[in-house]
This record gives structure tokens, C-alpha cells and sequence, in this order.
């Protein structure tokens, strides 16, 4: 197992044509002549179900997807592959309790900054856009990169012949239409996804023998990779996942964005079934990982991201490698076209709506601003790809973003007391500490120590409490985070100190908590959340629209209600 397969210059090519291409047809279906802010912002908040679920579905699973859970299959055995998916589908869960909130105070919104800003004003909308539009350059990198990296080990191209190719191809189908191209697409994409996925994987389980040669490598397993309920596992990769699941959920705009796109009656059944059709797949796309464990491959030249690549080329034919890549391409653009929908929509409506036009926005230049946002996130993604840079760093830096605003953006919907104040200082504060937690810029022991492990027990507290508040409501939601908070500080204390990543989120939400709470009780100011719903409305005069698989695969988008 020396080299990957690898096709011709024009197979890829070919390949990449037929996909993008198709795509960029598929689009002309729906285009309009004159299209509308809220049409590409939101597609008018007419989403329907099934179209709803599957762009869910496609844009969670991203390039980072394929990887990372046959990494963690690869790395923690049999617990590995449910860890990534099982948690990651859980971030698609929990936004809908807060979800359905989030639509009642502000059912015309394109964005969750529209409602902070409507809330609170301009800095803690602005905090939450720098957020997003952070996240979400730094997907369409990883995604670019994903690209040029299967492009160069599958072909002769250069690696950057791919992140180009890739970076042009999805621009060229989301430009005109933003995320109602983005949205149609993710349908058709999802379907290839799951009809390839389900061919491919059993497909390799097979070619190396079946399921009885994949149970009987589980000898070569160490005792914590055979162990489904590995501490290992649970504490290097469950935990910290878990802690993420809220941080992504309200915090990452490409699912805001459906949130508010969806029709209102279609969001209950649309999240839970985008939970478990990411769960389904990104699950058994881990399992490969664990298959290559089982029969003691070693990830080509060390590096864990050949791993699928490596299994596919090594043990299926090329037409199947063709299908592969078609699977990676089309998970990767599903979420670079999100992206760009995202920062599109941020910049139309957070900071030129509301913050340069002070909703006198003229809609011809809103498009105009969504249109040329779109073009330079996709210069911006490329060039950055083609540096191969470690983003790693920058990473951590928005999880912990997210992880700070959790709180003050679910308490400034559900409580009257907080104040802008309260927002703003509480995630700088959390920032800041999680910082020093996150790089050891103190050393994390005696007093000190204890001090950050009570900050992560409050912040595992609120986690656990406001997973119980969404689903069950205020009274066994604060019975469950304190118990959960109890649990905390009598298990962690002296012990978490040892993980650093899952300390330092804990302590984001933790810090962030305390501090907004702190404040907002100090202060005397009573909101008003029937005033949002006057402070956010739609940029057009529409009819309200339908976006449903029959619509919008016959061109339609529009069926009348």
C-alpha cells in the first residue's frame, strides 16, 4: 500500500466539469431576473421540509467530516466513530428549543444578529457577526484545502489547481441566487451523498473481507480502543465534543440561517430529521476509520487524512474511487456554498442593514454587498488554502468565541434583565480567561487551579442545564444544571486541570454566565420582547413563497399560498 490510486488529468477534470457544471444547471432553474434580498438571504422563510432536512443535513457535513471521524475511528476504536457523529448531530438538535424561540421574537429575520441587535444594539451584534464571519472564512479554507488535497493525491494537478478549480466551481452556482442556489443544490447533493455512502461502505468492508475479518482484527485493538465506553475517549474527544454542541448550535450562522429560513410549522420535524441523517452517515463514514484499525493499515506517510482516501483506492476498483471523489467534492461544496450564503447574508443585513443604512437599506445595494461579499470570501478562502496554512490556532479561537456567547445570546431571548452591558463584557471576560486557560499562561495549580475547575463546574452546570431548560423548561432545567454543576465540582476538582482543551471551553461558559448574570441583576433595565418583532422585517415587498423538492426542482420556488 504505497501510493494512491491516481486518475488522469482529464478523468479529474471531467469529473469536476460534470459535477460543477450540473450544478450550475441545476441553478439556472430557479434563477430570476431580478432577484430579491430576502429571496437570497432566506428564500422568504418559506423553506419547506424536505428541501429543509437535506440542506441541513449537506452543509453539517463538510469535508472536515470525512476525515476527522475516520480519524477517530482510526484513533479511539470502536467509541471513536460514535463520538464525532453522535455529538455533532446533537448540534443540529439543540438549536431547535431555541430555535422556535428565536422565530416567535423575530419571525422575519435573516440573521441571529438581527435579533441581538434589535435586543441590545450594535456591539454585541457585531460581537456575534466577527464570530460567524470568522467561522465561517475559516470553513471555506478547510474546505478549499480539503479540495486541492484530494485533487493532488487523485491526480497529476497541483494542489492549488485544486483549491482554484473548487473555489471558481461553487461561486459560480451560488453567485447569482445566494441561498436559494444554495439551498436547491444541497438537496441534489445530499442525495448523491447518501446513495454513494451507502455504496461505498460496505463496498470496503467487503474488499478486505467481510465483517467476520473486520471482528476478528478487533484482537489487534488496544483494551480502551476495544471499549465502547473508553475514559480515553469520553475525555480527549466525547467531552469536549459535547461541550461544542451548544457553541456551534447558536453560534454558527450557515444553521441560523435555515432556522429562519424554514417555514415555522416545518422546523420541529426538519432539525430532528437533519439530526439523524447526519448522525447516520457521518457515523459510518467513521467506521472506515475503524476498519483500517482493525487490519493494522498505517495512514500513508503518517498523515490521518490519507486514511479514507488510502482504504478506497487500496481496496475498490477506480469507477468507485470516481464515486468517492464525487462524495468528497460534493460534501465540501454543500458547506463552501453555505459559507458564502452566511457571509452574505451577515454582511447585507448586520452590518449594512442595520448598522450603515440604520434600516433604511436600499435592496438593489444589499444584493450588490451580498454578491461582491461572496466573490471575496471565495479570493480570501483560496488564497489562504494555497498557503496550506495551520488553522488550527484559529479554530480554537472561534469555538471559544462561540462557546462565550452562548449564554448571553439565550438569556438576552429569554430573560428581561439583560443588558447590552452584560453581553458584551461578559464574552470579552470569558474570552480572556479561557485564553489563559486554553495556553497556560498560568500555571494551572493550588488556588489557581481550583479557581478555573470551579469556573468549568459552573460552565458544565449551564451546559447541562440549558439542554434541560430547552427541551423541558426553566424549573427542571435549573434543577438538572445545579445537580449537574454538584457533580462537577465534586469529580473535577484536582482532576480536570489535566485536560486543558475540555477545561479552558468549560470555563468560556462558565466565566461568560457568571459574569452576564452578575451584571444584568445589578442593573435595573426591564426589555420589552414584543418591540423586536417591530425592529426586524423583511428588505422587500414579496408574495410569500414555498421552497419545497417538487418546487424547487421544477424551477418553481414560488408555488403561491
Amino acid at each position: 500500500m504505497n501510493e494512491l490510486y491516481q486518475f488522469s488529468t482529464m478523468t479529474v477534470l471531467l469529473l469536476l466539469l460534470a459535477f460543477y457544471g450540473g450544478t450550475y444547471l441545476l441553478t439556472l432553474k430557479i434563477r430570476k431576473k431580478k432577484e430579491d434580498t430576502d429571496a437570497f438571504m432566506v428564500s422568504n422563510h418559506r423553506v419547506g421540509f424536505g428541501i429543509g432536512s437535506a440542506s441541513m443535513t449537506a452543509t453539517w457535513i463538510w469535508a472536515a467530516s470525512f476525515y476527522a471521524a475516520a480519524t477517530s475511528g482510526y484513533t479511539y476504536g470502536v467509541s471513536g466513530p460514535l463520538h464525532y457523529g453522535l455529538w455533532g448531530a446533537l448540534m443540529i438538535l439543540f438549536i431547535y428549543p431555541f430555535g422556535r424561540r428565536f422565530r416567535k421574537l423575530a419571525p422575519n429575520a435573516h440573521t441571529l444578529g438581527e435579533l441581538i441587535h434589535a435586543r441590545h444594539g450594535s456591539s454585541s451584534q457585531l460581537i456575534l457577526a466577527f464570530s460567524n464571519v470568522l467561522g465561517s472564512v475559516i470553513s471555506l479554507m478547510v474546505n478549499f484545502t480539503a479540495a486541492g488535497a484530494l485533487v493532488s493525491v487523485l491526480s497529476p494537478l497541483s494542489f492549488q489547481a485544486g483549491v482554484i478549480i473548487a473555489g471558481l466551481g461553487v461561486l459560480g452556482y451560488t453567485l447569482w441566487s445566494g441561498f436559494r442556489a444554495s439551498v436547491l443544490t444541497d438537496f441534489a447533493q445530499l442525495v448523491a451523498l447518501m446513495a454513494i455512502a451507502i455504496v461505498i461502505i460496505p463496498a470496503v468492508l467487503f474488499a478486505m473481507g467481510g465483517p467476520s475479518e473486520m471482528v476478528a482484527g478487533l484482537d489487534n485493538l488496544t483494551a480502551e480502543q476495544a471499549n465502547l465506553f473508553s475514559m480515553e475517549a469520553i475525555l480527549n474527544q466525547g467531552a469536549p465534543f459535547f461541550v461544542a454542541v451548544l457553541a456551534y448550535a447558536i453560534g454558527n450562522q450557515t444553521i441560523s440561517q435555515r432556522l429562519f429560513a424554514v417555514n415555522e410549522e416545518h422546523i420541529k420535524p426538519t432539525f430532528i430529521t437533519a439530526t439523524v441523517g447526519y448522525g447516520a452517515i457521518v457515523i459510518g463514514l467513521g467506521m472506515i476509520g475503524l476498519m483500517a484499525l482493525t487490519l493494522g493499515v498505517e495512514p500513508l506517510n503518517g498523515d490521518m487524512n490519507n486514511l479514507i482516501p488510502q482504504m478506497v483506492s487500496s481496496y475498490l476498483p477506480p469507477v468507485f474511487i470516481a464515486l468517492f471523489f464525487i462524495l468528497v467534492i460534493g460534501s465540501l461544496s454543500s458547506t463552501a456554498d453555505s459559507d458564502l450564503s452566511a457571509l452574505s447574508a451577515i454582511m447585507m443585513a448586520d452590518v449594512y442593514g442595520k448598522n450603515i443604512a440604520k434600516d433604511k437599506a436600499d435592496p438593489a445595494r444589499m444584493l450588490f454587498i451580498g454578491r461582491l461579499t461572496m466573490i471575496v470570501a471565495t479570493v480570501v478562502g483560496i488564497v489562504f488554502a494555497s498557503f496550506s496554512l495551520d488553522i488550527l490556532v484559529m479554530l480554537v479561537f472561534v469555538g471559544a468565541l462561540w462557546g462565550a456567547i452562548v449564554f448571553p445570546v439565550i438569556a438576552s431571548c429569554f430573560w428581561n434583565r439583560v443588558t447590552n452591558a452584560a453581553f458584551t463584557i461578559s464574552v470579552i471576560v470569558a474570552m480572556l480567561l479561557f485564553c489563559v486557560a486554553r495556553f497556560e499562561l498560568v500555571t494551572m495549580s493550588g488556588v489557581t487551579g481550583l479557581a478555573f475547575e470551579l469556573l468549568a463546574s459552573i460552565g458544565g452546570g449551564v451546559i447541562i442545564g440549558l439542554m434541560a431548560f430547552g427541551f423541558f423548561g426553566r424549573t427542571v432545567g435549573t434543577i438538572t444544571g445545579i445537580l449537574a454543576f454538584l457533580a462537577m465540582v465534586t469529580l473535577a476538582t484536582g482532576f480536570l486541570r489535566d485536560y486543558t482543551v475540555l477545561l479552558s471551553s468549560l470555563t468560556a461558559y462558565g466565566a461568560s454566565t457568571l459574569v452576564c448574570t452578575v451584571i444584568s441583576l445589578l442593573g435595573q433595565q426591564r426589555f420589552d420582547f414584543s418591540t423586536i418583532k417591530e425592529k426586524v422585517s423583511d428588505y422587500d415587498d414579496h408574495l410569500d413563497q414555498d421552497v419545497t423538492p417538487e418546487g424547487a426542482l421544477t424551477g418553481g420556488l414560488a408555488s403561491q399560498k
